[in-house]
């Protein structure tokens, strides 16, 4: 790092990270050498000057109010000198330099109804998308389903007792504004019924040429409705990605009796032991069922404990299906074969291993 003091206001973007960087961080900064998991949740990483900094995770939701996050601050205040930092699964986590204050720290959080866990072989709080919350294209739900599955995978948060790390996901659509492509185990919303085209309102409140050049598959063309200018859609080559309806709400997509659940698995962004992997389809369709989903509750929980009790150690959820092979997979999670499962993309070259990552055996 330049000794140089970096400037409190720069001409464009936010002010300069350092300006946020706790002392000791500061003063060991790319001196770190290496890192250990002292319990659940609780890290001490050591510098090469012999200085220990700990971390407490806890685990928090995506959506807080500032009078949670003025909470947390308090707690940094009292045990962190003022530092914390937010993951990028929305986990919380206090950075302290005081050993002694680590068990008030996790009895406070606690007591607030914030667990404490997600390091090392463990689940981590699961990164997911807006939901119903804020998004006109969602399939699902984020929030609800996401407090739903962790409830019954809390266990694994608070404990190290996996074979290996495992991330999930969650995105509402295809549109995939989550990590869904390369997760242990994804939940990914799905429409299944293209938009529907309110001939009436369209003419009104659209331009129709925008409305065409959106879609990127070419599934909208021009019509004709009662001597209107409309458009018709087709659905064979429709890929529900609701860019329509965000340049033209006359074409809604959303509908509760097609929209549900998809569940993929296989995925991770690591190199180590196997190459990095995208995530495969596993079950097609789940129904949406607030405010638990239990459907899709228990068919995550039931593929982690597959994968717990069946796989060896350190080894991630798509390595144990590759080392299987995924017929045995699909026969051990009681999954039935769907035509779903076919893989008919028309660049399926695209999909083929291609990746010069070598194993010796």
């Amino acid at each position: 790092m330049s000794d140089a003091q970096p400037k409190r206001l720069t001409d464009i973007g936010p002010p300069h990270y350092q300006l946020f960087l706790p002392p000791i961080i500061k003063e060991n900064y790319g001196k770190w050498k290496y890192h250990e998991i002292l319990k659940p949740g609780v890290m001490v990483h050591y510098s090469e000057n012999n200085e220990k900094l700990y971390t407490v995770r806890a685990g928090s939701p995506r959506l807080i109010s500032t009078k949670k996050i003025r909470k947390y601050a308090e707690l940094a205040d009292k045990y962190c000198d003022g530092f914390l930092r937010f993951t990028s699964r929305h986990n919380v986590e206090f950075l302290l330099t005081k050993e002694e204050n680590i068990e008030p720290l996790i009895a406070e959080l606690e007591a607030l109804g914030h667990p404490v866990g997600g390091t090392g072989n463990a689940i981590s709080s699961i990164v997911h998308t807006q939901g119903w919350v804020h998004c006109h294209s969602a399939a699902t739900d984020a929030s609800g389903i996401v407090k739903s599955v962790m409830d019954e995978l809390l266990p694994y948060f608070k404990t190290i007792e996996l074979p290996a790390k495992i991330r999930v996901a969650l995105a509402c659509c295809l549109n995939m504004c989550g990590a869904v492509h390369c997760s242990d185990i994804a939940i990914l919303g799905i429409h299944r019924r293209p938009p529907r085209v309110d001939k009436e309102s369209l003419p009104k409140i659209c331009e129709i040429p925008n409305l065409i050049a959106s879609c990127p598959t070419a599934a909208i063309r021009p019509s004709q409705y009662q001597g209107k200018p409309s458009v018709e859609i087709d659905e064979d080559k429709c890929m529900f990605c609701a860019n329509c309806y965000t340049v033209c709400p006359a074409l809604p997509l959303n509908n509760p009796l097609n929209d549900g659940v998809s569940i993929w698995v296989g995925g991770k962004v690591s190199n180590a032991r196997h190459e990095p992997m995208f995530s495969k389809l596993a079950i097609p369709f789940l129904p949406n069922n607030p405010p638990r989903w239990p459907e899709v509750t228990s068919a995550v929980k039931h593929i982690v404990e597959l994968w717990l009790k069946n796989a060896k150690k350190h080894e991630r959820i798509g390595e144990w299906i590759e080392r299987i092979g995924w017929p045995k997979f699909f026969r051990l999670a009681d999954i039935p074969f769907q035509k779903e499962h076919i893989d008919d993309f028309k660049h399926a070259g695209l999909s083929y291993k291609r990746s010069v990552h070598l194993t010796y055996m």
